[in-house]
């Protein structure tokens, strides 16, 4: 069962994924450097499916899309915190990155509780305190983008369908 992986607030791009890392591209690659700062060895715990959970203005600093990508390739399903800085909120949409801002779900929800997504019906169902949380569905072109895998993705597939 997915889990929750719980942060503070102010979560920066370098905190996220370290500048020694930006060597690579590859999203498997970056993602063995995935919160490496905060949590060293956070990408030898995770798994699929799980969800990051923070506080307020997660992803601040640079604008490198290498932020989002990490996380996605570590397997992330979603990020969920108070807020996010502007442009890790567009850089995650434009990588497929699924997130989601809910103070109540960011404040309910503790490291290790099982979680349950549901992106397409806007609902967070945390299993372990039995509560649920729901949100704004990616739904329109942001929902599109995001079931895509991304704005690359996207527009590929745009194209294909002319």
């Amino acid at each position: 069962m997915p889990k929750a992986w719980k942060f503070g607030d102010n979560v920066n791009t370098d905190e996220i994924i370290p500048a020694t890392a930006l060597v690579a591209t590859d999203p498997k690659v970056l993602a063995t450097s995935c919160m490496a700062t905060l949590r060293p060895g956070f990408s030898d715990v995770v798994h699929p499916g799980d969800i990051i959970v923070a506080g307020t203005n997660f992803g601040c600093g640079s604008s490198r899309e290498h932020a989002p990508v990490s996380i996605r390739g570590a397997g992330i399903a979603a990020v969920v915190a108070k807020s996010f800085a502007r442009i890790f909120f567009r850089n995650s949409i434009n990588v497929g990155l699924p997130i989601i801002e809910s103070s109540e779900a960011a404040d309910g929800i503790s490291e290790g509780d099982e979680i349950r997504l549901d992106l397409q019906g806007g609902k967070l169902d945390n299993l372990t305190t039995g509560k649920s949380y729901s949100f704004e569905s990616l739904g329109g072109e942001v929902g599109d983008i995001i079931r895509a895998g991304g704005l690359m993705n996207y527009v590929k597939d745009l194209l294909r369908k002319t």
